[in-house]
């Protein structure tokens, strides 16, 4: 307990700077009254985690708090993503009497019993339902993924673990993928629901650096206390001789991506700032949680992220030319600076630091090819037995690339299914947002925001466990995508072409 309070009195500090001086932006986005309730209830979850002696106390005060909060609040997933990584996401199983196991209850859960279904069921009683069809092909691909894996899994299971398995699903797929696409009305919604992420990654990134250079991980109390298991071994983990922070995200990678995503969103945000040195001091911001995360496939997201949405925009060929010869320059005098050779050494595949970790990922790329190739249309649920050559000293099999590894369980039917909503949603994004141009500019930045966005997720996703930020940014974008669209496609898109502000009108894309 002391040293959570330790940690407690490090994170608030911190967190009311943050809240305080990002204020004027936020209202930018919110309204005032939004704004301090989602602050006070972020404070007051926070309070409550690290003063509480028992993950299950934290959960009887969070669900009803997070509950009377998200009614009064007007866009839930806003809130959503402010709360996302409010405390790390790990769990305990549900006592149940009778029950072996019911299922676990974590801080993503949470969040879906308190926030999410009871907003999709206030939304299901509204009479202004849209009628839209732009995201049905979507909604289709994730419904058909749901219904493989348990068709796939049954013949191994009982009826109850079926079960079981499509509450879990419905509860952490289906409600965010939904929540998110239905309760985004407008490209304010959007944008605030972005506004919201970044302003919780800028309070992690100051944090994230105090965890680096100081070498102690300030939610980490919390994991021993709850759970009374020191798990030291995995938790903090180094690169070199340097600590990589994870704050409240579960693993570096995934506060490395959760940092490059709202860089990305970032990116189309600081449009409305108007200050030169506000947008610099916020791309900063979060490349600093980016460094202090010491996560180098999140470097490359972030990059990549940059370089397709500078080349989706406006004179796009231009920019993107000047920006590879500016970082080309920028990396050169990198090299040649006294940190060039450690620069170099960090360098993924061609470093020396972590090494090893190179050798583990040709080793997954190799197996895992095999066993794609013994059962590639459907899989092999029983895949682990065959990976025991990979378990590492933690006693875990590290899935390092996502798409090896849904194909591996459910194949290249699952895999095809599971990148189905993703890969129509971008492509009917990146027709909108072309004609969008034509109309209204800022609409159609925002949809290069997304796209860059949801490109930069697709390659984190070769670098990187489904799990996590991950798994749930990626439902959240796909969500937000279908999002736009319904905002974007009330009309039939030849008439998107169309002069003057009446288009802009019924495309329902003003302010």
């Amino acid at each position: 307990m002391l040293t959570n309070l330790k940690a407690l009195l490090v994170l608030l500090p911190i967190a009311f700077a943050v809240f305080s001086l990002l204020r004027p932006l936020c209202l930018k986005f919110m309204s005032d009254a939004d704004f301090r309730l989602r602050r006070n209830l972020w404070f007051t979850l926070t309070c409550v985690a690290f003063l509480s002696p028992s993950f299950w106390l934290f959960a009887l005060a969070a669900i009803p708090l997070i509950g009377s909060t998200a009614a009064k609040d007007k866009n839930p997933v806003a809130l959503y993503l402010l709360l996302l990584q409010v405390i790390p996401p790990f769990g305990l199983q549900l006592p149940v009497v009778g029950i072996n196991q019911l299922f676990e209850l974590n801080s993503y859960r949470i969040l879906a019993f308190a926030l999410l279904i009871p907003a999709l069921f206030r939304l299901s009683r509204q009479r202004d339902k849209r009628k839209s069809s732009s995201h049905r092909s979507m909604d289709y691909f994730i419904l058909a993924y749901a219904v493989l894996q348990i068709v796939l899994l049954m013949p191994n299971e009982s009826i109850t673990n079926t079960l079981r398995r499509a509450f879990l699903f419905s509860i952490d797929t289906l409600a965010l993928y939904f929540a998110a696409s239905r309760l985004c009305r407008n490209r304010r919604d959007i944008e605030e629901a972005l506004a919201c992420f970044c302003l919780a990654c800028a309070i992690y990134a100051p944090l994230a650096v105090f965890e680096s250079l100081r070498g102690w991980q300030l939610y980490g109390g919390l994991r021993e206390q709850w759970t009374a298991v020191e798990d030291i071994a995995f938790s903090y983990l180094l690169r070199g001789e340097t600590l990589r922070a994870l704050v409240s995200a579960g693993h570096p990678l995934a506060l490395g991506y959760m940092m490059s995503m709202a860089f990305g969103f970032w990116l189309y945000l600081q449009s409305r700032v108007g200050s030169i040195t506000v947008t610099w001091l916020g791309a900063g911001v979060f490349w600093a949680g980016l460094l202090g995360a010491y996560s180098r496939g999140p470097w490359l997201v972030a990059a990549l992220v940059f370089f397709v949405f500078i080349s989706l925009g406006p004179q796009g060929a231009s920019r993107f030319v000047k920006a590879v010869i500016s970082a080309a320059i920028i990396g050169a005098l990198v090299l040649v600076s006294p940190i060039g050779e450690r620069v170099i050494d960090n360098l993924p595949f061609i470093g020396t630091v972590d090494s090893e970790n190179v050798s583990y990922r040709q080793r997954f790329a190799e197996i895992s090819w095999q066993l794609i190739q013994a059962n590639p249309l459907f899989g092999d649920s029983n895949i682990l037995l065959y990976l025991e050559d990979l378990r590492q000293g933690q006693g875990i099999v590290d899935f390092i690339n996502s798409y090896a590894t849904i194909a591996m369980y459910y194949g290249l039917v699952g895999l095809f299914l599971f990148l189905g909503p993703y890969l129509s949603g971008m492509w009917k994004m990146f027709v909108l947002r072309r004609r969008l141009a034509m109309v209204n500019p800022e609409a159609a930045n925002l949809g290069t925001a997304l796209l860059a966005c949801m490109t930069g997720t697709l390659f984190m996703m070769a670098t990187g466990s489904f799990g996590t930020s991950l798994e749930k940014l990626y439902y959240v974008l796909a969500g937000l995508a279908a999002a736009y669209l319904q905002a974007g496609v009330p009309e039939p898109l030849s008439q998107l072409a169309m002069p003057g502000a009446e288009p802009r009108r019924r495309l329902g894309l003003t302010q």
